[in-house]
């Protein structure tokens, strides 16, 4: 699941609003890739085009798989979930009810990416200036969503997925260009739903001459629906507590995704703030239509493992995932993955910042900037933050001044070492981006 809301959410306000200028500026064409001829992924090739914009700092993490490194935080947190539901959750003949899948590659066409869960192709989460595509058919997955469909195709009812996910973001202590989600799926016929209902021989999945509202599908009988959101609501209660402790409060909200309805939002109270854990809904039928698993009906829920490692393990920033520091992941190593983890800084290095300006053009997109930021800065850059934008009153030029927060996570970095990467910034923007610097 994907779409903002099924990825790992911004932790922090941004600290300065967009103007409306950024906001049309998403919709823009993106800078040229930093990728020769074809793009080489896992092994295989691909023609580049004029849509490609993946770039070679992004490929060099795809096949990394963090959660699947045993010690991992990420893995545990995996290991978390998917040891409940083989726990909880018992097929006929005493086998785990759910299947799991995390090696699947994250190279798949846009059409499994956004067709196949029926996201339109206007819907801005298939901007050009938010994913990563190898080229216009072809791309990095946005979210583990895009192998819903394949699964069900293969007769599954009931699947956990867990994957790297890629997305064109902001740069900040909780967002990364890959990230990790784990989402679920559970289908049912007639007589698994309403077997243990009385008069449940009576009761259908489905009804003639419905009408789609804000409870249910059209398609879908209202006792279907009660009884697809009672399971789901259930067992996601059941995994929450699980994580975070049987005394944790939670609460659901009524949101909006393309591919299920009706769709929900399950927030915790974890310190003192509400904070979104997962999305979850009632797969759009049509989806099981397309899957041939027209005659079931089911449910979907996605949710980041960094976002829960961050809040569970006390992780300040989402960079310490990628670290090889081994005072970093020897933290980790545990004998019994539901051993609390509370994660100690081994040392907190002081941050150095710099801040450009620049004149931009119309074609200006803030995405293109990030990643600019991404290939040059690397992992020295912490925060990226707009700090003012002008529009000249005579001439209409359009000014943005970002501050670029540099921090190693593992040594002290220097001024000169600073100035250095910062300049190549200034420089790689001009020439790319076709901005005028005012430094």
């Amino acid at each position: 699941m994907r779409l903002r809301h099924f990825l790992l959410p911004s932790l922090k306000p941004r600290p300065f609003p967009i103007s409306s200028n950024q906001q049309n500026a998403h919709l823009c064409s993106t800078a040229s890739p930093v990728i020769s001829q074809d793009v080489q992924v896992q092994g295989r090739s691909f023609p580049r085009d004029d849509f490609s914009n993946v770039t070679a700092k992004i490929l060099q993490r795809v096949g990394a798989n963090l959660h699947n490194e045993p010690h991992h935080p990420l893995w545990i947190i995996k290991e978390r979930i998917k040891e409940h539901f083989y726990s909880s959750y018992m097929g006929r003949w005493g086998n785990p009810l759910f299947s799991v899948h995390d090696n699947l590659s994250p190279v798949v066409s846009v059409e499994q990416n956004f067709d196949s869960l029926l996201i339109p192709p206007d819907h801005p989460s298939r901007k050009r200036g938010d994913n990563y595509y190898i080229n216009r058919s072809t791309m990095l997955r946005a979210h583990t969503s895009a192998h819903q469909r394949e699964l069900v195709r293969q007769g599954l009812d009931a699947f956990l997925l867990a994957g790297d996910v890629y997305r064109r973001d902001e740069i900040d202590s909780s967002h990364f260009p890959v990230f990790h989600q784990m989402e679920g799926v559970r289908l049912f016929s007639d007589h698994e739903l309403f077997s243990s209902v009385d008069g449940g021989q009576h009761l259908s999945l489905f009804e003639d001459s419905g009408r789609r509202c804000g409870q249910k599908q059209e398609v879908h009988s209202l006792e279907a629906v009660t009884l697809l959101q009672f399971n789901l609501k259930n067992t996601l209660t059941r995994l929450v507590h699980a994580l975070f402790g049987p005394g944790v409060e939670l609460r659901w909200v009524d949101c909006h995704f393309p591919f299920t309805h009706p769709s929900f939002e399950l927030e915790v109270r974890f310190q003192e703030q509400w904070m979104e854990v997962l999305g979850c809904g009632i797969m759009e039928q049509q989806i099981l239509n397309s899957a041939g698993a027209g005659h079931k009906a089911g449910w979907a829920f996605g949710l980041g493992l960094e976002r829960l490692a961050m809040i569970l393990f006390n992780i300040p920033d989402i960079r310490l995932f990628w670290s090889r520091d081994p005072g970093f992941l020897q933290q980790f190593r545990v004998t019994d993955i539901h051993q609390p983890i509370s994660f100690k800084a081994v040392s907190r290095f002081p941050p150095l910042h710099n801040d450009i300006s620049f004149w931009v053009p119309d074609s200006f997109c803030p995405q293109d900037f990030f990643e600019l930021v991404r290939c040059v800065g690397g992992d020295l850059v912490e925060q990226v933050t707009l700090l003012d934008h002008f529009t000249h009153p005579k001439t209409g030029r359009r000014s943005e001044c970002y501050r670029i927060v540099y921090r190693h996570m593992e040594r002290t970095l220097t001024q000169e070492e600073v100035r250095q990467t910062h300049a190549a910034i200034e420089r790689t923007a001009e020439s790319e981006l076709g901005v005028t610097g005012r430094y």
